[in-house]
């Protein structure tokens, strides 16, 4: 028996009747949460027209970790959500607001940020809802469309009638 310091020892196994959770430290994948609120800070960011490393620089941090932060394989501490929060002009609250029920994709893809971007960049109320309404109009056209094609039968069928 030296006087050497002894190593606890790890314990890799759970106790029974307790299975290891699919997600967390040491896992490999990140908890829900943190990529919820990871997707909700690069949308807003996206939606402000800002860069990863601009956010970085009014955090004092790499654009490296913004970038773990938007994809939740860092977690974000609480002061840290709330430097976030004050950089993107929201409360922190923002950042745990559930969507609907079914969350549309659609929502965070670039070209949607953009087009929302892009309509309130328009300089006028009364413009912007002149583009609505533009918008909406070739939407329906479009809609209308489709349902007439579905309705009316091919050619060659109508041909083989005559």
């Amino acid at each position: 028996m030296s006087g050497a310091p002894r190593t606890p020892e790890r314990k890799t196994a759970r106790p029974s009747g307790k299975p290891s959770p699919s997600y967390g430290r040491g896992s490999g994948v990140p908890h829900p949460v943190d990529v919820h609120v990871g997707r909700r800070i690069r949308a807003r960011r996206l939606l402000l027209g800002m860069n990863q490393q601009t956010l970085a620089t009014a955090l004092g941090l790499t654009f490296q970790q913004v970038q773990k932060y938007e994809h939740g394989t860092n977690r974000v501490s609480v002061s840290k959500l709330s430097a976030i929060a004050d950089a993107l002009g929201v409360p922190v609250s923002f950042f745990f607001i559930e969507g609907a029920a079914k969350h549309d994709a659609r929502m965070e893809q670039l070209e949607t940020i953009e087009l929302v971007r892009c309509y309130y960049a328009l300089p006028s109320d009364g413009l912007r809802q002149q583009f609505l309404q533009m918008v909406k109009a070739v939407a329906e056209s479009g809609t209308r469309r489709r349902s007439e094609r579905v309705a009316q039968p091919t050619s060659s069928a109508t041909a083989a009638g005559d």
